[in-house]
């Protein structure tokens, strides 16, 4: 199989589908309506609400929802082999992670801006509410911590990277002062930012900085505080100052970036070295559920529904622009973890290489076998490009590192948002302040950060502690996030088959995965993980029971 024949009927299908698809979701399902005022002009306050250009907001909600996750998904779930890795993508995509996206956007915008975990009462009742949040503060929990661990390490593995990193957060800032503070527009200001943004990647490349011992403790260590600082700024700052303009840049920067790893395939026409299906690797789980958690970000992801309903909500300027940030930007991800496939499974120079590569599951598991994958084989397709090989790995390493940081910066605002939704329903008024709820999302994910793994373990890295169980958790929540939809579209007598199949086959896969996992954390004596685990399936049954209870004793004749 040549590579660029996976790369045509993946293109092809996200541009049909968002050609018809989106668009009879858009009119027929969530009935979209321009007229309507939105939360970002009802509650405009220039910090958190804040109307935004379509083009900004969707570079912004892009980068927010993708991350490093669909990258490094795909790029071990290929163990499997590039086919049902390549159909998950795709066919997920379309059908259930722009749909849940869109959805997630969508009723938060007829509920003043709500997060989903906060519209839960509206749709559902109060305790749904509270186990709602709870296992998002754990998710957000969780994504902190172990994205300023993923960061750190891409600052050691790839010090070419620091440089263009920290310079595009001086260069957000002059662009969001720019389009917000001049009359200058945004052409102009985006397209200087990305041509300086290259530039600071090749001056990267030449000078790359490493950080040894400090008073913090080693690089490491230090890197993981400086990132978790950055974090907390980035989480108060108002939205247009950093966020906005940093996550439009990184959007841009990636379309370039894979514009040139297309090319590059056009240039290559490598072949794919990877078997087509490989149903038992050695060490791996059962394909089933387990493909389908391994690849959340780029087929669907509960994470995506608190972007939709936290940030992206809060910014959006017109309801009709709903279709294209929503299930637009899925596929945008959906597109991004198309090429990780093809790059992890055709950037391989032989099938041995490749098979030495994906020996055993163990082998392919860890951060740096998942993420040099990537690196290696996009930054060989943006190599044939004509650019030296040293400067396409700088260009992809920073795509990667850029992603990952909007991951944690947004992961950090959004908790903010959660601490300060628990503090007004259990009129705790301090924890709405921005700055306390941001200091609260950076110390307990620090705290968690520096939990050793075992005794005498490397610090820093205690967010791996729990990360086998966010798989699991990420896909229920995704599950819980479409429970919500549906019912909402059940309030408003609207056809609900269209979020109601994809609810049921993600709570179905996702309780199957978190049942195997717990079986296996009992089994290897891991009562950390088994209570867990244990407690987050109970929190989910619970609340699907909470949503089952209010939808026999609601009159949905009523409306």
């Amino acid at each position: 199989m040549n590579a660029i024949i996976l790369a045509i009927i993946s293109l092809a299908g996200f541009i049909l589908a968002y050609r018809f698809y989106a668009t009879f979701l858009a009119e027929k399902i969530f009935s979209l309506d321009p007229t309507i005022r939105t939360p970002a002009h009802v509650l405009e306050d220039g910090v958190d609400y804040v109307p935004t250009l379509k083009s900004i907001l969707f570079g912004h909600h892009f980068a927010s929802i993708a991350g490093a996750a669909p990258i490094v998904g795909p790029a071990i779930a290929v163990i499997w082999g590039w086919l049902p890795a390549f159909l998950w993508v795709v066919l997920g995509t379309i059908f259930l992670g722009a749909v849940h996206d869109f959805g997630a956007l969508v009723v938060s915008l007829r509920h003043q801006g709500k997060s989903i975990g906060e519209l839960t009462e509206d749709i559902i009742g109060t305790r749904a509410r509270n186990l709602f949040l709870l296992i998002m503060f754990f998710l957000l929990l969780v994504v902190i911590a172990v994205f300023a661990l993923v960061i750190a390490l891409m600052f050691t593995w790839y010090p070419q990277t620091v440089f263009p990193i920290a310079c595009e957060m001086v260069i957000a800032i002059a662009v969001g002062y720019l389009i917000y503070r001049t009359k200058v527009g945004t052409l102009v200001p985006t397209a200087v930012a990305v041509v300086i943004m290259y530039a600071t990647i090749y001056i990267g490349v030449q000078h790359p900085f490493e950080i040894g011992e400090t008073f913090l403790g080693s690089g490491l260590i230090t890197w993981i505080y400086i990132i978790l600082l950055y974090s907390f700024i980035a989480a108060v700052l108002p939205v247009w100052l950093l966020l906005q303009p940093r996550d439009h840049i990184n959007a841009h920067e990636l379309f370039i970036g894979m514009g040139l790893m297309y090319l590059g395939l056009l240039i290559l026409r490598p072949e794919v070295v990877a078997p087509a299906l490989q149903l038992d690797p050695v060490g791996a789980p059962p394909i089933y559920p387990f493909l389908f958690v391994t690849i959340a970000c780029g087929a669907i992801s509960g994470f995506h529904s608190l972007v939709s309903s936290g940030t992206t909500v809060k910014q959006l300027d017109n309801e009709s622009h709903a279709k294209m940030i929503g299930y637009g930007g899925m596929l945008a991800e959906g597109a991004l973890s198309s090429i990780a496939i093809i790059a992890c499974t055709a950037g391989f120079a032989s099938a041995a290489l490749w098979g030495e590569h994906y020996a055993s599951w163990g082998a392919a598991a860890g951060l740096t076998p998942k993420l040099s994958a990537f690196v290696d084989g996009a930054g060989s397709f943006v190599a044939a490009c004509g650019i030296s090989p040293e400067f396409a790995v700088g260009i992809v390493g920073v795509i990667v590192v850029s992603f990952a940081m909007t991951t944690i910066d947004t992961a950090t605002r959004l908790q903010r948002y959660v601490i300060g939704e628990v503090g007004g329903n259990y009129n705790i008024d301090i924890l709405k302040n921005r700055y306390v709820g941001g200091a609260v999302a950076v110390v307990t994910a620090l705290a968690l950060a520096f939990v050793k793994q075992e005794p005498g373990g490397a610090a820093g890295k205690g967010g791996l502690i729990l990360w086998p169980v966010f798989g699991t958790t990420n896909q229920l929540l995704a599950a819980l996030a479409l429970l919500v939809i549906t019912l909402y579209l059940l309030q408003m007598k609207k056809p609900t088959i269209y979020t109601l199949i994809p609810m049921i086959f993600m709570m179905i896969t996702a309780t199957a995965a978190m049942v195997l996992n717990i079986k296996n954390y009992i089994a290897s004596e891991n009562w950390l993980l088994t209570g867990i685990g244990v407690a987050i399936f109970v929190l989910a049954v619970w609340l699907i029971l909470e949503a089952w209870r209010a939808y026999q004793q609601r009159d949905w004749d009523a409306g």
